[in-house]
């Protein structure tokens, strides 16, 4: 079962490379927020909304899981190839590595044709901070940083937990990550109401955010400082995020590249001063934009890797686990 799933999760690579997410085609995290916001509307008030908001992570990721596992269920007894190609479907809905790296070039490309009202435009589509008067270098921190950040949460977190339980668990972990984006929110609305997606969110990305920032740094090389000197800017500074996960992927970025992300942020007119990450060996510009995207190539592709060898592995382990127990 482990070979079939390593098999989907490759095919779903290769489909997303080549695909994306066509804005037209439909998209199970459109009918996953859809939910979400029924019982946003139908819940978020009155008394226990802690428990409100934990019934509705709940219910989403049961239904999740439930109509993912049927589906796949149904195909691989239908036929294995069947099954495999189904999964892989699926899977593909859950990572975004082609739709990431456009995004990031689409602030890119405006930025070296000197249109930066255009590049602050492109920018407040995948940021929640205020964009209208970034400089060169802070439009293209935030591209940046979005790569660094999605870098987990967008490809490799999902492929993980692919591997553990197939396009069901990865089903699972897109639904966890929308609940988190919807109403996983530090405000009056959802403080109490969001607390349980926003927690269960760190919890699945606690291990993919980890491995992901490590895999950087194997996979990448540093153009301006010792391998060394990157690990220990990595373990410094990835826990200087307000995020438990997020800081490793920025932290790793940041060594790789020899800037400082992080810093202030303006979200609807009301400061944010965040930790910096990194060292200011240069300045950011926008150059460093497809320099990111690299890092995301070449990480995924290792963390493909990493999981056929964990894959592989484990699947030998039991083999032989079951011929010394006959034994």
């Amino acid at each position: 079962m482990m070979v079939n799933h390593l098999i989907a999760i490759t095919m779903a690579y290769v489909i997303d490379l080549l695909i994306g997410d066509p804005p037209n085609w439909p998209h199970p995290v459109r009918w996953i927020g859809s939910l979400i916001s029924l019982l946003d509307k139908r819940w978020n008030k009155g008394k226990s909304k802690r428990w409100k908001g934990a019934a509705l992570l709940l219910i989403v990721l049961l239904t999740v899981f439930s109509i993912s596992f049927v589906i796949v269920f149904i195909a691989y007894k239908i036929h294995p190839i069947l099954g495999i190609g189904v999964e892989s479907i699926i899977i593909a809905s859950t990572i975004a590595q082609k739709s990431l790296k456009e995004a990031a070039l689409e602030v890119y490309h405006p930025l070296i044709e000197g249109n930066l009202v255009e590049a602050r435009k492109k920018l407040s589509y995948i940021v929640g901070r205020d964009t209208e008067t970034l400089s060169e270098g802070e439009v293209a921190r935030g591209a940046i940083e979005t790569v660094a950040e999605n870098t987990s949460d967008g490809v490799t977190a999902p492929l993980f937990w692919a591997l553990l339980g197939g396009a069901p668990l990865a089903m699972v972990y897109r639904a966890t990550n929308t609940c988190d984006s919807m109403v996983g929110h530090i405000n009056d609305r959802y403080k109490d109401f969001g607390w349980a997606s926003a927690k269960w969110d760190d919890v699945m990305n606690w291990i993919p955010s980890r491995l992901t920032g490590m895999l950087m740094l194997l996979g990448n090389r540093s153009e301006k400082m010792s391998k060394k000197e990157a690990w220990i800017i990595l373990f410094r500074d990835a826990k200087k995020h307000p995020s438990p996960n997020s800081g490793w992927g920025e932290a790793a970025v940041a060594s790789l590249l020899g800037i400082q992300l992080g810093g202030v942020n303006y979200y609807k007119g009301i400061i944010s001063n965040r930790a910096k990450i990194g060292e200011p060996i240069v300045p950011i510009e926008a150059m460093h934009i497809p320099k990111a995207n690299v890092i995301l190539t070449r990480t995924v592709l290792l963390f493909l890797l990493f999981l056929w060898m964990g894959g592989m592995g484990f699947e030998l382990a039991i083999t032989w686990l079951k011929s010394a127990i006959s034994l």
